[in-house]
C-alpha cells in the first residue's frame, strides 16, 4: 500500500514464491505437506525470526511445494534516536526487510547444502553432509540467484474476522493443492467483505 508504514505493529499475511515456481521444498500427499530437507531448512529458518526480531510474533504458516504462506505481527514499532535528525523508524524492522532476511538466510543455508553435496571432498555420508541429497531437486536450484523470487504477495490484516479467515486458508492450503493457482490450478479466491473494504478483493 503506498504510503504505508510497513514498521509499525499490526498483522500481515504474506506469500512468497520460490525462483520459477520449481516444487523444491517437499511435496503434497493425502492432503498433507511433507517437507524434505530443502523444506525442513526454510521451515526452521522462518522459526527462528521471533529469536532475531524482538518485536516479531509469528502467526499461522505453511511452507508448501513452491510457496509459503505466513500471517506474522509486529507487536511494537522500534524507533531509534540518530544526532541532528530526530527519531525516526528503523527500516530494519519493517516487514520488508524480515522478509529479505528470511530469504537471505534460507538462500545461503540451501545453497551450502547444495555446494556441499557437490563437492568431492564432502566424504562419508554418514557424517549427515549427503543426506539431504536424494529427496531435495537441487539440481533446479540457480546457485547465481536467490531460491526465492524477487519481491512478495502482502495483505495488512483489519480485524479478527478477517484472521481467522486467513488463517484457516492457511491451515487448509495443502488440502486444496491441485486447485492452487501456483500448482497450475485456476486459484483460491478469499472475499473481504464489501461493505467494509469497498469490494476489494485479494487472491493466493
Amino acid at each position: 500500500m503506498k504510503g504505508y508504514d510497513y514498521s509499525q505493529a499490526g498483522l500481515y499475511f504474506i506469500t512468497l514464491c520460490v525462483q520459477n515456481r520449481k516444487n523444491i521444498f517437499g511435496e503434497i500427499k493425502n492432503g498433507e505437506m511433507k517437507l524434505n530437507e530443502l523444506g525442513k531448512i526454510a521451515f526452521l529458518e522462518w522459526e527462528k525470526t521471533p529469536e532475531i526480531r524482538e518485536n516479531i510474533s509469528l502467526g499461522e504458516f505453511i511452507l508448501m511445494p513452491n510457496h509459503f504462506h505466513a500471517i506474522i505481527k509486529i507487536d511494537y514499532q522500534i524507533e531509534s534516536q540518530e544526532n541532528n535528525i530526530g527519531r525516526f523508524k528503523s527500516p530494519s524492522n519493517s516487514i520488508g526487510a524480515i522478509i529479505r532476511g528470511y530469504k537471505s538466510a534460507t538462500t545461503k543455508k540451501i545453497k551450502e547444502i547444495i555446494r556441499n553435496n557437490n563437492s568431492p571432498s564432502t566424504g562419508d555420508p554418514s557424517t549427515g553432509v549427503l543426506q539431504y541429497a536424494p529427496t531435495a531437486p537441487t539440481d533446479s536450484i540457480n546457485l547465481n540467484k536467490s531460491i526465492w523470487q524477487r519481491n512478495y504477495w502482502e495483505h495488512i490484516i483489519r480485524n479478527e474476522n478477517e484472521y481467522n479467515r486467513i488463517a484457516k486458508y492457511i491451515i487448509d492450503n495443502p488440502q486444496k493443492w491441485e486447485n492452487d493457482k501456483l500448482n497450475g490450478g485456476n486459484g483460491n479466491i478469499v472475499m473481504e467483505s464489501p461493505t467494509e473494504y469497498n469490494s476489494e478483493i485479494w487472491m493466493i
